[in-house]
């Protein structure tokens, strides 16, 4: 009997492992293919005449959310190459959308949509026509723009600074970069009038100390009757990079002319910060890795991981048995760099043999 008890159990446990990594298989293959790209809160609106068609703003909505996708993953000079393009094809890469919000006021009809893009859609149709997107994240820099008038000799860093004043004017829905402006103090105004004739080469530390922050931009807006020279000092992961832009016939007490060198400025520093993130679709490897299956939450934080990590394509369940389970992973980098991120995230691995093992 006790013979009989055994095998018994041993057989409920074997099913129960099945059904364990059937429902992992399902679960996971279910998420995998449902990492998208959500656009939330776009606000769409159309006068409520006889000729009114709901699927038209719909589709307007589409069109606003793509700009906005593309806004946020490539540069702003691949966005120009597809800009403009089939309304179907836009329709073909959308998994989902939803309405959050409609109502009718002066005759006037308002929607706030949500869409969610297919991710992997998107990528495709970013790879054929040769554009490699971006990870859309979100950063933080310290930004200090001073005005150098070449004339008189003089430093604006805060007073009379047109470029420090409408900085925020208009913000961005799309823009990744958070820009954090430093506070008006005398003594840095002070201190770096004392620095006007070096102020090209000068690293502003004493300045970016005073913020927690590791990463800044410095812009010298160089100024004289005929020419307005911005050189960008960009400082991130301790990599300096400069960026030169020149504009004739500025006239920096015009704020329609300002809020225009603003918008400049911020496209520079938005494009420098997606080449930053670049992903190279091109580069797929595929990693092979197996998880012991009495650990069940370690299972779903894998997963979880899994599917917050960009550069991960794809992910699926090769097979199972009643010990493990056989993930196979599609990764858009190199070994080294999927284990740097899995680091990241607490995740370790043996990696002695072909199939590594989650640790």
């Amino acid at each position: 009997m006790k013979i009989d008890h055994n095998i018994n159990y041993t057989k409920l446990l074997y099913i129960f492992f099945i059904f364990l990594s059937l429902s992992l298989f399902f679960f996971s293959t279910n998420k995998s293919f449902s990492k998208s790209f959500d656009i939330e809160n776009i606000d769409i609106k159309r006068p409520f005449e006889i000729n009114f068609n709901k699927n038209e703003v719909i589709d307007e909505g589409f069109r606003e959310a793509y700009d906005r996708l593309l806004s946020l993953i490539i540069t702003s000079n691949d966005k120009k190459k597809i800009k403009k393009i089939d309304l179907n094809k836009i329709k073909g890469m959308v998994e989902t959308f939803t309405i959050k919000e409609e109502k009718f006021i002066d005759e006037i009809y308002y929607v706030n949509l949500g869409v969610s893009f297919n991710r992997k859609k998107v990528f495709s149709f970013l790879e054929n026509n040769n554009i490699f997107p971006s990870v859309p994240k979100k950063k933080k820099f310290l930004f200090i723009p001073v005005i150098i008038n070449e004339n008189n000799k003089t430093l604006l860093v805060f007073y009379e600074n047109k470029i420090y004043d409408r900085w925020d004017k208009n913000l961005i829905k799309s823009n990744l970069i958070e820009y954090i402006l430093p506070t008006e103090d005398l003594e840095d105004i002070n201190f770096l009038k004392k620095k006007y004739d070096v102020v090209e080469q000068y690293d502003f530390k004493e300045i970016i100390r005073k913020y927690s922050l590791r990463d800044s931009i410095i812009a010298l807006i160089f100024k004289d009757d005929k020419e307005l020279r911005i050189l960008s000092k960009i400082s991130l992961n301790k990599n300096n990079i400069l960026k030169n832009q020149s504009y004739l016939d500025v006239n920096l007490n015009n704020d329609d002319e300002v809020d225009d060198i603003i918008k400049d400025l911020k496209i520079i520093y938005e494009d420098y910060w997606k080449n930053f993130n670049q992903i190279n679709t091109s580069i797929r490897i595929t990693i092979n890795i197996k998880v012991n299956n009495y650990n069940n939450k370690k299972i779903s934080n894998f997963e979880k991981v899994l599917d917050e990590t960009d550069l991960i394509y794809n992910y699926f369940i090769s097979k199972f048995n009643k010990d493990f389970t056989y993930y196979q992973i599609i990764f858009n980098g190199l070994p080294n760099i999927f284990l740097e991120k899995m680091s990241n995230r607490n995740l370790s691995f043996n990696t002695q043999n072909k199939i590594w093992i989650l640790k």
